[in-house]
């Protein structure tokens, strides 16, 4: 049989991780599951990635990459600001109708994370990379348009995405469409808001 290198080997293991786990979920994704799914030896999953947490590092970071990629090809060229984020936010919104699964596996290697020492370090840097990626859209956005930002890009980053990942879980959990497409025109309505310093900030206690 033809010896096939730990790079190449490496994508093909994230997309039999990915397949299995959509199906059956984040507990069956153990290394000798993993493995039988591509049908090669468990220890070629130890020797590609050293453990079973990098992989799922490397599968959130995949499936990160996979839904950003698709966003930001659909970010316009030639409209406003306000056009924009609102077109960003359709294009994000699409890939849960389209690839709920996906966001349902996200969602729960998430929640194995909290729970996992070990992976604690691979959501911190999920979570950072997505609001990296966001902030870098809102800020390429009012850079181009030569929009003056009322807020920190990051702190808009964090509070759409707040909001985001929030009507992702109810469209997986109770979907209702028309609730769904209201809820996030008001979201974006209130990130442009934020954006343009015209949205007054209740004082809400710290302590």
């Amino acid at each position: 049989m033809a010896h096939v290198s730990a790079a190449e080997r490496r994508p093909q293991l994230i997309k039999a991780a990915i397949d299995l786990m959509t199906r059956e979920g984040v507990a069956a994704g153990s290394t000798r599951a993993i493995a039988a799914e591509l049908g090669v030896a468990q220890a070629t999953v130890h020797y590609t990635f050293g453990t079973k947490e990098e992989l799922y590092r490397a599968v959130m970071e995949q499936l990160t990459e996979d839904l950003v990629a698709q966003v930001e090809r659909a970010a316009p060229e030639d409209s406003g600001f306000e056009a924009t984020v609102a077109a960003l936010a359709a294009a994000l919104w699409r890939t849960v109708g389209e690839q709920p699964t996906s966001y349902q596996l996200l969602t729960e290697l998430s929640m194995f994370a909290l729970r996992t020492p070990h992976l604690s370090e691979a959501l911190r840097g999920h979570y950072g990379g997505i609001v990296d990626v966001t902030t870098k859209l809102v800020n390429e956005a009012a850079e181009r348009t030569g929009h003056q930002l009322g807020q920190p890009a990051e702190t808009l980053a964090r509070f759409f995405l707040a909001g985001f990942d929030g009507l992702t879980l109810q469209h997986l959990s109770l979907p209702d469409d028309a609730a769904e497409h209201t809820a996030l025109q008001a979201l974006v309505s209130a990130v442009v808001a934020l954006a343009g310093g015209r949205l007054d900030l209740v004082t809400v206690p710290t302590a």
